[in-house]
């Protein structure tokens, strides 16, 4: 089992600039890369960023790609998600996830996931 705790969320005005964190524990070994994820109400989870633990390779969509940053700290176990520029359609619950095998981009490549981080971002 893998523990994973997003947090960093909140109230951010449009133009602003957050960094997300999420804290991995248990059988972190067994976890390769991870991902984060976002979700906005009535919408579909949306892939955002995934990293490779070990090479520190990066993996993002075209729709995001030059926004989002991801890095990982292996001594703290933590992975980050930063960006600036917030603009209210970043408006989303976040995740962050341990991808398992298969494509980065589909959730249901993820085995174990976190609760989640609101990020709401005032116009």
């Amino acid at each position: 089992q893998v523990q994973l705790v997003e947090s960093g969320g909140g109230l951010v005005q449009a133009g602003g600039s957050l960094r997300l964190s999420c804290a991995a524990s248990g059988r972190t070994s067994t976890t390769y890369a991870m991902g984060w994820f976002r979700q906005a109400p009535e919408k579909e989870r949306q892939f955002v960023a995934a990293i490779h633990l070990s090479s520190g390779i990066t993996i993002y969509p075209n729709s995001v790609k030059g926004r989002f940053t991801i890095s990982r700290d292996s001594a703290k176990n933590t992975v980050y998600l930063q960006w600036h520029g917030l603009k209210p359609e970043d408006t989303a619950l976040y995740f962050c996830a341990a991808h398992d095998s298969g494509n980065y981009e589909d959730p249901s490549s993820y085995n174990y996931w976190g609760q989640g981080t609101q990020v709401t971002v005032s116009s």
